[in-house]
């Protein structure tokens, strides 16, 4: 089941790629030509840049806990996206989670901040779907947006919803790359 929808994907997946393109120069944002303010971004469970079994198929498979600061005076929500760079279909999505409230700063160990919101991910389904790195490593992507809005979208949203409305929204962003290990 998860090769067919990895495969279905494919189109959608392209459509993706294209709107993460454009959505970190300004160019979804109507109006604005500025580059997204540079965020900081981290997290104590990564060390040396690598993505610990826990946080993959290969242990618990639960989200890591994340970090931030730096966003602009402007913000109204944050939003978060766990990609893989690496995947054959790229890029594949493991999780969305928006409407955080601008006051948030971080993201727990295997949970959302209260009120937050998850959009559909690449496998279909509205959760952290855990990273499951096989025959090389790959390179995970964890980006956190400050929005100039909080996004009306309902829990489950459809992932290229979700995030044409991050794109469009977006004024900061932080990034963490760390290595999923097979």
């Amino acid at each position: 089941m998860v090769t067919s929808v990895r495969r279905a994907g494919t189109t959608l997946s392209g459509a993706l790629l294209a709107v993460v393109s454009l959505a970190g120069c300004g160019f979804l944002n109507p109006g604005s030509m500025v580059a997204p303010a540079q965020m900081t971004i981290g997290s104590q469970a990564f060390t040396q840049g690598v993505l610990p079994a826990s946080f993959t198929c290969h242990g618990k498979g639960t989200s890591p806990p994340i970090t931030w600061s730096g966003a602009p005076g402007q913000t109204r929500s944050y939003a978060l996206v766990v990609d893989d760079s690496s995947a054959p279909i790229t890029p594949f999505i493991y999780w969305i989670v928006f409407h955080i409230a601008p006051t948030s700063t971080n993201i727990q160990e295997g949970a959302h901040p209260p009120g937050a919101r998850q959009a559909l991910n690449s496998a279909g389904v509205a959760k952290y779907d855990a990273p499951c790195p096989q025959g090389a490593p790959h390179s995970y992507r964890i980006t956190v947006y400050a929005l100039n809005t909080m996004l009306d979208l309902p829990d489950g949203a459809p992932l290229q919803t979700a995030w044409a409305a991050i794109a469009a929204a977006t004024i900061g962003r932080g990034r963490i790359v760390v290595t999923g290990n097979p």
